[in-house]
């Protein structure tokens, strides 16, 4: 977990290639656990998830980046099993091959606790933005950056008051499902919102 995007510890290399622009997220940040720490589960991603976690990286993570022009935490990114089972996430969840992560906006003012498939430390308490909080705003930028074109991904959910967002890129699964648990809203690609019954792919 981090709160810069800009600090790379030597040992944790950059993951995205940048294509020439510039790259954020490196893999401690995006394997890092307080509740791993904490019950001294392993969770060093293998070759198969770290290569899952480049791309995930390099499609998402650091365009939105780039886009929100603020740092962005990772919450929960990879989670071997054993650490998945440990927070609650559901059994075929996308963490668990490195295809998810959860994020919030650096603003955010009220981040989550451990647990509740997040795994941000209770303590880290960030300043309120005065428009529409942190991850609030990061939630529609991401929509329309879709909208636009610009990223694709599998699925994109806003928890409950924007605490943090889920966000998952499965290659060839792209459909681009966008759930809203504060309006009870479900949206495919370009379709219309929706209230619909949803299942969380964690």
């Amino acid at each position: 977990m981090t709160t810069s995007n800009t600090t790379v510890k030597p040992e944790s290399p950059l993951l995205g290639r940048g294509r020439g622009e510039a790259s954020y997220f490196n893999l401690s940040e995006l394997s890092a656990s307080a509740t791993a720490e904490r019950l001294a589960i392993d969770n060093t991603p293998p070759r198969a998830a770290q290569r899952m976690l480049t791309i995930l990286v390099e499609q998402l993570l650091d365009p939105i980046r780039r886009r929100y022009g603020a740092p962005i935490i990772v919450t929960s990114g990879y989670r071997c099993p054993a650490l998945n089972t440990a927070v609650g996430g559901v059994a075929n969840s996308h963490h668990i091959v490195g295809c998810a992560a959860d994020i919030i906006g650096e603003t955010h003012p009220n981040p989550p606790c451990e647990g509740g498939d997040s795994d941000i430390a209770e303590s880290q308490v960030l300043p309120h933005r005065e428009d529409l909080g942190g991850s609030r705003a990061l939630f529609h930028l991401i929509v329309q950056m879709q909208r636009e074109g610009a990223i694709r991904f599998t699925q994109l959910i806003a928890e409950k008051d924007y605490r943090w967002l889920h966000i998952s890129y499965v290659p060839g699964m792209l459909r681009n499902q966008i759930i809203d648990i504060n309006t009870n809203t479900v949206a495919l690609s370009e379709s219309p919102i929706l209230e619909v019954d949803y299942q969380d792919s964690g």
